[in-house]
């Protein structure tokens, strides 16, 4: 059995963390590097770095603070947020970066998935989707889920698999920041009918809430924000409660 992981994601603004709910009303969650540090210190799997304004603003992600979350971690961590060309993702990795998350540039421009998996190989590129339910259907939002499309959220992950996506982190923007727990309807159905990992993303309150997407929703991963960020769920206990639970996992 694959051993599931526990992400804890950092959206990024103006160089600080911070959360909001259902993508708006955000509010600072500290430092990136310092947190960053204390997630891998305490037995983070891997890290996600969003910019979440990159976009919006039209420019790219922050390298200095790529560089210097990659001097104080050693365990994997992606950046994604404003990245649409082979150039933003060399210089994020010469940063130290692990992987590069792309999302609505791969929206605009689909062949940006097979060019970067074509030149630093799947395992690098991850598909950020975020989705909003929409009577009874999975729409794709663009731009912090500001720009909704016509895109479904199940064709649309077939597709950047088929061009190279090496995983995908879907977001339910219906379950982001609520605390009511993740999509698994959605996300067993992803997990169905792909052969990469996803990333659940969006709607993590309590320990059961995890437990329920690595069972029901069959994730690979479980990514959540505040929950870590404000002390709510400790990952050590964490990962204890999902042993118990026979959820396999690296401690």
């Amino acid at each position: 059995m694959l051993t599931k992981r526990i992400i804890p994601c950092l959206d990024i603004k103006n160089g600080r963390t911070v959360k909001g709910v259902n993508f708006v009303d955000l509010r600072d969650a500290g430092d990136p590097v310092a947190l960053a540090k204390q997630y891998a210190e305490v037995g983070a799997d891997e890290l996600v770095f969003l910019d979440i304004s990159a976009t919006q603003e039209n420019r790219a992600t922050t390298l200095d603070m790529v560089l210097h979350v990659a001097e104080q971690v050693n365990i994997p961590f992606t950046v994604g947020g404003g990245i649409s060309s082979i150039a933003d993702v060399d210089a994020l990795l010469k940063c130290g970066a692990d992987k590069v998350s792309v999302n609505s540039s791969a929206v605009k421009r689909p062949e940006l998935v097979n060019e970067l998996a074509d030149k630093f190989g799947s395992q690098c590129v991850v598909v950020a989707i975020d989705a909003k339910q929409v009577e009874g259907t999975w729409k794709v939002h663009l731009a912090g889920g500001s720009i909704p499309t016509d895109l479904d959220l199940f064709e649309w992950a077939k597709e950047v698999e088929r061009r190279g996506a090496g995983e995908i982190l879907f977001t339910s923007m219906n379950h982001d920041g609520t605390k009511n727990g993740f999509a698994n309807e959605a996300l067993a159905k992803l997990s169905s009918e792909l052969n990469i990992p996803i990333i659940a993303s969006g709607g993590a309150g309590t320990v059961q809430h995890f437990v329920d997407t690595f069972k029901l929703g069959k994730s690979d991963a479980a990514l959540a924000a505040s929950v870590f960020h404000f002390g709510e769920i400790p990952i050590p206990e964490l990962k204890k409660e999902l042993r118990k639970q026979h959820i396999e996992v690296r401690l």
